[in-house]
């Protein structure tokens, strides 16, 4: 269970308020431009004409400055919706947030079709204790409408200081009018794992991201959930449902520790950074015992790969519904000059049958309907019980005691 290191490359969500998950680390290295070929002259001189005029005939003075800076960022954000330039501000609030602390509402979010998509509010975050959802869509910060064309806008009026209240409407589904959320802004500590013994001989991992302590968090929580079962587990429940993503090499490290061999995932791109296979190495920590993956619409990015590998190496029965679909990774490297960077989506990743899960998901082995009335997949750490009230998680628990579970850690033919 050997942990792999990739410095340049990571998973993410989107955006996430407060807390950049996927860009907890990484090389911010100058790299020197290479050529293309000529630029098409007719496009540059459309380029120069829009600036002149726009500086000599908008309404308010603008610098050449201003226009090229805007210009950038939006030849980069019309790539995908997670390329973006970034500016001194949102490359210091990446550097900072890498730390594992800040001061925000705990939400990631990301732009779709023109809206502002939450992917998942971080566990235990302001914004999940205030009743925000998965797939809820951002109208309006403080009773003033959003604006659409970027994420930088929402996610500065989201932020600010610790104690104060931001007032969130949201659309969602099956509500007519938006609902209002008042959310008090504090201080989150990254904690990505947590675990339980729901009953003797089973245990209860769920990862809420992935971040560069994942792989050592899991290694404490394992060997917490063997000490109190007083032995080896005789099965384990993984929950990453809302799981936004994180960083490449702890999904790596994760999938690893229950897998004896397997490519893990392999990425395709077009410089020779971005191609890469990882495999897994000898030893899983469960030696062979069933697991059971619990899943759901926010499970993106990081978290798909690990779902995908434990699949496709048939180590694992998928339960829940299908997944998010976020199969790009992400470079972030500094821009010379100034204090700015650019993060660009440079491969797609393919889980080990060879699938590119990007705008498609994975689909569960056992598919389950959403309970609307069923609690967050947040149970307490310090619960000795399996939660009554999370009837997925009792779901799972009962695949783990069937004798297909028992006798075969993945099943060849699900219900759904």
């Amino acid at each position: 269970m050997q942990q792999k290191t990739r410095n340049v490359l990571f998973l993410g969500m989107g955006v996430v308020i407060g807390l950049s998950i996927g860009l907890a680390r990484g090389v911010f290295a100058e790299k020197p431009a290479s050529p293309s070929g000529d630029l098409p002259w007719q496009d540059a001189r459309t380029l120069a004409e829009v600036m002149e005029r726009v500086k000599h005939d908008y309404v308010t003075p603008v610098d050449d400055h201003q226009l090229l800076q805007a210009a950038v960022r939006g030849m980069v954000s019309s790539l995908d919706p997670y390329s973006a330039y970034l500016d001194g501000d949102e490359y210091e609030e990446i550097k900072i947030s890498s730390a594992g602390e800040y001061s925000g509402v705990g939400i990631e979010v990301s732009m779709e079709d023109d809206q502002i998509v939450v992917v998942a509010p971080l566990e235990g975050s302001p914004a999940a204790t205030a009743g925000i959802r998965s797939g809820d869509v951002i109208v309006s910060i403080d009773g003033i409408p959003v604006n659409t064309t970027t994420l930088a806008d929402t996610i500065g009026r989201m932020r600010g200081k610790e104690g104060t209240v931001v007032k969130i409407g949201v659309l969602r589904e099956g509500s007519s009018e938006p609902l209002q959320f008042a959310v008090t802004r504090r201080r989150v500590e990254l904690r990505s794992v947590r675990s339980q013994l729901p009953e003797k001989g089973l245990g209860y991992v769920r990862i809420s991201q992935f971040s560069e302590t994942t792989g050592d968090e899991l290694d404490t929580a394992w060997k917490d959930l063997v000490k109190r079962n007083g032995g080896p587990l005789k099965g384990l429940v993984l929950d990453l449902r809302d799981n936004p993503g994180g960083v490449l090499e702890a999904a790596v490290a994760v999938a690893d520790d229950f897998l004896d061999k397997g490519v893990i995932v392999t990425a395709r791109g077009r410089i020779p950074e971005a191609q890469f296979e990882m495999n897994a190495t000898p030893g899983d920590l469960l030696k062979g015992s069933p697991i059971v993956v619990l899943v759901n619409g926010g499970s993106a990015s990081a978290a798909e790969i690990v779902a995908g590998a434990l699949k496709d190496n048939h180590r694992a029965t998928l339960m829940g519904r299908t997944t998010f679909g976020k199969g790009s990774v992400q470079t972030v490297e500094a821009l010379p000059g100034d204090n700015t960077a650019l993060k660009l989506t440079t491969s797609l990743y393919y889980t080990p049958s060879g699938i590119s899960i990007n705008h498609k998901g994975i689909a569960p082995d056992i598919s389950l309907e959403r309970d609307a009335k069923a609690a967050s997949p947040a149970p307490d750490p310090e619960d000795q019980g399996a939660a009554p009230n999370d009837p997925e998680l009792q779901r799972a628990l009962q695949e783990l005691k069937s004798p297909s579970a028992a006798g075969k850690p993945s099943l060849s033919a699900s219900v759904r």
